[in-house]
């Protein structure tokens, strides 16, 4: 035990952050435990940190490059396989032109600051514009409300829980994601300390949510009805008299344009539609805005809707306009170590939004990227600019894009893919060629999108622990060397490790979180203080000033006051996703640890349904939507609104270990997401709000443990 080693590293599973520390030897860990010093996540872990060492020695791991031939795939060399890609990638754009050629980034690439510095140079070396991810699957509203009022899609305010007085959440979960677009590990420790210094946290969601239990105030609401609940809120600020910009009141434009435009978004319309009684918004809005400080955060329910973006904008705007935007306790923003919004800056440039249309339905791109609700009927659409091959990373886009069985469909009509991954899973078993990637504990690490949305400024980097198998180069080496073989180079630019040191020494820390600085911290991580407002200094609109009311949003409104629930007597019931602890993405699914247990792949629905229904627990029922259909058994819970079913978000893995390790078939909700659902202001996905109906079948034979 001499020999054992220890290591200060983060978690980059999900957005929380979580400090560790990592017992090891030179082959395999031997304890990971939550790190008490570190000064974001103060001590705070959940079972996917454990997990990491699950997914180095994954049996189901891809540790070579493999080929396809007749159908199987076959192992070759790396220098055979940047050969075969090149070829192919560069066939398919002689005969279908650069558009050809398509890339979907999975999620994991945004928590590997190697990827995200590499993946510029593989878009570019292809030159695509056909180029989707994950994120319009679930946070594009965000950088569309960020783009449009501060000029920049990367200045995201969070919220600035240690010291707000009134916190309320539309559509999150965060005591289980511990933040989404707001780093925030441990938070209902955070939500208790609010509620300990005299504050309040209330939580509006169709499902009470293990958020809502422990904040002690929940409403119900309707699924995609929330921009009715933010802008009857904005209305009774504005008739209440209680209307304040603070400090922010000389640089911001639109108020008296807001204030006409949001006249017809009364407290009693908003009853109408989401449930909530007209005395309890008006009481909300004034205790929101009389409250020494206070933040509204609305996240992935809020996001994930027909109306995301109108959503976010007046998320912003509520907290604009009673004077909690930029200042302590309200919506703050970070002053990060590596400053992603300067290395990317816009300023003084005028800029047309959405950057471009999709080919087939006219979507909107923003951030370079396309909705990946599009990706399929690109693919399947014939004519200039049609996806003929795909080159996927850290995806699985058949398993958690709308329309899962669509997507699938037209991978297998592609002449060419290549992906690199960890599995061969339900999108990667279409691949020609699938190059191996590299796990966590085998790569630097520096969350460099995270830290810029955490709701204290810290900084940490760790070097990898273990080399990639077989001599393998990281991911980050794979991305770069697949570049330079498309572009007709063997060099490859400087190492991740080498561009961070560079981009340290301009951030907002140069010195305090230098990479020196940031190896040689004691616990791993350096505190760089809380957050402190800054937004004055750094919008980036070409005026220099907010833009409260843009034109893309009020041009919106019409559509929302002509909405209508869309339920039907074939389709009565609307369907929500929901977050799982030990649950992420579907590679985490591959990990015995996260999965072992009870089935909690379930259907969950409200007592007066399941009595109307004739149903009972764990019964297994068909759930059946205008795009697909799927049988998984039954939760009658209290805790789901009536009219309301909810499936969680992960599941539904059909390649590696998962069904063995369950002995238990799960779903994934994205066989019934419908792809025509879409926010046409940002291209988000509508998850959330899709019209179904239970049918009931036999009942479920269960597997014991």
């Amino acid at each position: 035990m001499s020999d054992l080693k220890t290591q200060y590293r983060t978690c980059n599973i999900c957005e929380a952050m979580c400090g560790l520390v990592i017992t090891h030897d030179e082959d395999r860990v031997h304890a990971i435990k939550p790190n008490p010093a570190d000064p974001l996540s103060r001590g705070h872990i959940c079972p996917k940190a454990i997990a990491l060492q699950d997914f180095r020695i994954d049996p189901d791991r891809v540790t070579q490059p493999l080929k396809k031939v007749d159908g199987s795939f076959v192992p070759i060399s790396w220098e055979e396989a940047f050969d075969f890609a090149a070829e192919r990638l560069r066939a398919v754009q002689d005969v279908h032109g650069n558009n050809g050629v398509g890339v979907y980034l999975g999620n994991p690439n945004a928590h590997k600051f190697g990827n995200l510095l590499n993946l510029p140079g593989l878009v570019k070396a292809l030159g695509t514009r056909n180029r989707y991810s994950s994120a319009t699957a679930d946070q594009i509203p965000h950088h569309v409300a960020s783009v449009h009022m501060l000029g920049h899609p990367m200045l995201i305010p969070v919220p600035d829980l240690a010291r707000t007085d009134l916190m309320l959440i539309l559509g999150g979960n965060p005591v289980v994601s511990n933040g989404s677009m707001m780093t925030a590990p441990g938070f209902g420790k955070r939500m208790d300390e609010i509620k300990a210094r005299g504050g309040r946290v209330v939580v509006v969601d169709p499902r009470r949510t293990e958020t809502a239990t422990r904040a002690g105030e929940h409403l119900f609401i309707q699924p995609e009805t929330d921009a009715f609940l933010l802008l009857a809120l904005i209305h009774e600020v504005f008739a209440q008299g209680l209307a304040d910009l603070g400090a922010l009141k000389d640089i911001t434009d639109g108020l008296v344009v807001l204030k006409a435009a949001v006249r017809p978004f009364t407290a009693d319309l908003a009853a109408q539609h989401t449930g909530i009684a007209a005395a309890t918004i008006r009481s909300l809005a004034y205790d929101f805005a009389k409250a020494k400080s206070a933040v509204c955060y609305a996240r992935m329910g809020a996001s994930t809707q027909s109306f995301g973006g109108l959503c976010q904008w007046a998320n912003n705007v509520l907290n604009i306009i009673t004077g909690n935007f930029d200042r302590p306790g309200g919506a703050m923003f970070t002053t990060p170590a590596l400053d992603y919004v300067g290395m990317s800056s816009r300023k003084g440039q005028r800029r047309k939004y959405p950057e471009k249309r999709s080919r087939v339905s006219q979507q909107p791109l923003y951030n370079g990227e396309f909705p990946v609700s599009v990706m399929a009927e690109e693919m399947e659409t014939p004519g200039e600019g049609q996806i003929r091959a795909l080159v996927t990373v850290a995806g699985n886009p058949v398993l958690t894009a709308p329309n899962g069985p669509r997507i699938d469909r037209a991978l297998a009509q592609l002449d060419f893919m290549v992906s690199i991954d960890l599995h061969i899973n339900d999108t990667t078993r279409h691949a020609d060629l699938i190059l191996p990637a590299s796990v966590a504990l085998e790569e630097d690490i520096y969350d460099m999108v995270f830290h810029s949305f955490a709701v204290h400024n810290t900084a940490a980097y760790a070097p990898p622990i273990f080399a990639p198998p077989n001599g393998n180069p990281q991911e980050w080496e794979v991305i770069a060397r697949l570049a330079a073989r498309l572009s007709g180079s063997n060099r490859i630019g400087p190492s991740p490790t080498q561009m961070l040191e560079a981009l340290l020494s301009q951030g907002h820390h140069p010195e305090a979180a230098s990479l020196a600085a940031l190896q040689n911290a004691p616990a791993g991580s350096v505190d760089l203080g809380p957050l402190v407002p800054n937004i004055a200094a750094r919008l980036e609109t070409p005026d220099g000033r907010l833009a409260l009311a843009p034109q893309v949003f009020l041009d919106d409104l019409p559509r929302l006051l002509a909405f209508e629930r869309p339920v039907s007597a074939e389709f009565p019931l609307v369907m929500i996703g929901r977050r799982q602890v030990r649950s992420h993405n579907s590679w985490t699914q591959n990990s015995p640890r996260l999965v072992k247990g009870r089935n909690r792949c379930t259907l969950q629905i409200n007592p007066t349904d399941a009595v109307r229904l004739d149903l009972v627990e764990s019964q297994e029922v068909q759930i059946d939507s205008a795009t697909g259909k799927a049988c998984l058994p039954i939760e009658i819970s209290e805790d789901i609104a009536p009219g309301v079913v909810s499936i969680p978000q992960g599941w539904g893995q059909r390649q590696g270990r998962l069904n063995t390790a369950t002995q238990v078939q799960t779903v994934s909700i994205n066989d019934l997401t419908d792809d025509s659902r879409i926010d046409p202001i940002s291209g988000n996905a509508a998850f959330n709000g899709v019209p179904v109906r239970i049918t009931p079948q036999k009942p479920l034979a269960r597997a014991a443990g």
